[in-house]
């Protein structure tokens, strides 16, 4: 009785879990809601493979039921049952069930995943240049001369073709709303593309254990209308990396961010660096992968950025005050070339 309890117990604790976990996790950062062609089609294979997989559950079950009844030893049987071994119509039924349900999964997976790799229209789309850092996204607009960081922008209802390659480990980039994951490799170039059906922000993740700040390799896809994509893209073009701000505390700022972070940093269409573009900083709803975008968290993170996100290469590469600092997080703070922003788009749903 006290076993029966005690399993009991256990059964009631494992779905109240599971039910509580069920609930977790974000309405952009999930591959249920489908927003993007790539996750639409994820969502698809999904559901197919659950139902032939609860099919096959039931069907075992009943099978497990009629056996267990039917066939159950009853109180002072001593008969031993009659041995049957190599049925082959049974070998054959359980041999080639199998293979046909294989078949109904396989097939429509592989038909997806060559379409989901065609780059047949990649020449006459927008194509970007995507590399993965530990433990950040850079992205470069081939033909526009934009580059940014953490933050991609797209147009939505438009292929947008993202071609891959890490600067240093094995990377996965993944935006499970809109699109399936990809490895993104040191030594090849990957190309997928994705698909936004509505605006909005999207939550990105590196999908392949990377190091020790791998959970805060967190980006932003942020899919606008392609009216205001095209009003982003302008105004990102006509970014002066050497504009003055009119505060002079930003202004301060921007001279220490030069003579201190210029060397691994860029504003502007400059080519890449060992961190992230800033060009937008302002307008990001959050850095280092996860931190609120304030004054306070800023300082902290250019005070000592390695109890923020360990093993960074920001670290131990400059030596500024905390006064100093302040002034720095002034003049990035107001780095927002564009009105089209991530609040514009619909917003972060957190």
């Amino acid at each position: 009785m006290k076993a029966w309890m005690g399993k009991l117990k256990a059964f009631m604790l494992f779905s109240f879990l599971t039910i509580l976990l069920a609930g977790c996790g974000k309405e952009n950062l999930t591959a249920l809601d489908p927003k993007g062609y790539g996750a639409e089609s994820s969502m698809d294979i999904i559901l197919l493979t659950t139902i032939v997989m609860l099919g096959v559950f039931f069907v075992v079950m009943i099978i497990y039921t009629i056996v267990l009844m039917r066939f159950r030893r009853k109180k002072g049987d001593t008969t031993i049952p009659k041995q049957v071994e190599g049925n082959k119509t049974l070998e054959t039924v359980w041999t080639v069930i199998p293979i046909i349900l294989v078949f109904i999964m396989g097939i429509p997976t592989v038909i997806y995943t060559f379409d989901l790799a065609d780059t047949s229209e990649a020449s006459g789309s927008i194509n970007i240049d995507v590399t993965g850092k530990q433990y950040w996204w850079n992205f470069e607009y081939q033909g526009e001369e934009v580059v940014t960081s953490q933050d991609l922008y797209i147009p939505t209802g438009e292929k947008v073709y993202l071609n891959m390659l890490s600067s240093d480990v094995i990377h996965s980039f993944w935006v499970p709303t809109i699109s399936g994951k990809m490895d993104v490799n040191p030594e090849n170039v990957n190309t997928m593309y994705i698909e936004a059906y509505e605006e909005g922000v999207y939550w990105g993740k590196c999908a392949e254990l990377c190091g020790p700040s791998h959970s805060l390799m967190d980006f932003k896809v942020i899919a606008v209308s392609p009216e205001e994509y095209e009003q982003w893209i302008s105004d990102m073009q006509n970014v002066d990396p050497e504009a003055v701000p009119s505060d002079a505390v930003a202004q301060e700022g921007q001279e220490l961010f030069q003579n201190n972070c210029m060397g691994c940093h860029a504003i502007g269409s400059a080519p890449v660096g060992m961190g992230p573009n800033l060009t937008n900083f302002g307008d990001r709803t959050h850095f280092v992968g996860y931190l609120e975008p304030t004054k306070e968290n800023l300082v902290d993170w250019i005070m000592d950025p390695e109890s923020v996100k360990p093993g960074n290469l920001m670290t131990g590469t400059y030596d500024v005050s905390e006064e100093e600092a302040d002034k720095i997080a002034d003049y990035l703070m107001q780095l927002k070339p564009s009105e089209i922003t991530p609040e514009s788009a619909g917003g972060l749903k957190d």
